[in-house]
């Protein structure tokens, strides 16, 4: 159980919920083999850990004797910081979840965020390829540059630029992957 202030137990809930989903559809479909299934504790399991503890640290801290008190206050002096407030606004809200998936770029493994790209249509944010609900191809490098044919029927390829800042709630600024394309 999570206190709603915080939006983690919705924003896990819902992860948790996606991960399986699409999984399960694939091996059913005959795409990916039984043993995807199999990674899903590997990969969720630190999360739930991580938020349980946020959890229970958000609700010792609505106790009201007088040392959690004077904690109360040491953290609210911390939170007149900007930086303890991005991390502990990002850490309440979930979008500082970070899936280990081994060395790589700062966005390895996290929320990506929500660039204004360009392409041959116009301007387009990433969060908006995400309403189909399909699995999207990012090319940032050259258009036409990847050929899909095996996947076209399951992913939407999509070429575009972006030349902003690359910024994270939990990181700031990162470098621009040096990657040409990104799985969202």
């Amino acid at each position: 159980m999570h206190p709603p202030d915080g939006g983690q137990g919705l924003q896990t809930g819902v992860q948790d919920a996606v991960n399986p989903g699409w999984k399960l559809a694939q091996v059913v479909k005959g795409t990916s083999p039984e043993s995807l299934l199999d990674t899903y504790h590997a990969e969720h399991h630190p999360i739930g850990a991580i938020v349980l503890r946020n959890t229970m640290a958000s609700i010792v801290l609505r106790r009201e004797d007088e040392r959690t008190k004077a904690l109360r206050d040491t953290i609210a002096e911390l939170l007149g910081m900007d930086e303890p407030l991005k991390r502990f606004a990002a850490m309440m809200s979930g979008l500082d979840i970070h899936f280990d998936l081994g060395e790589g770029h700062p966005l390895l493994g996290r929320r990506m965020p929500d660039l204004d790209l360009v392409t041959e249509n116009g301007p387009l944010r990433v969060f908006s390829l995400l309403h189909a609900a399909r699995p999207v191809l990012l090319n940032l490098g050259e258009p036409g540059a990847f050929d899909i044919p095996p996947w076209a029927d399951r992913v939407q390829l999509i070429d575009a630029k972006y030349v902003g800042p690359w910024e994270l709630p939990a990181l700031g600024r990162v470098t621009a992957p040096s990657v040409q394309h990104h799985l969202i």
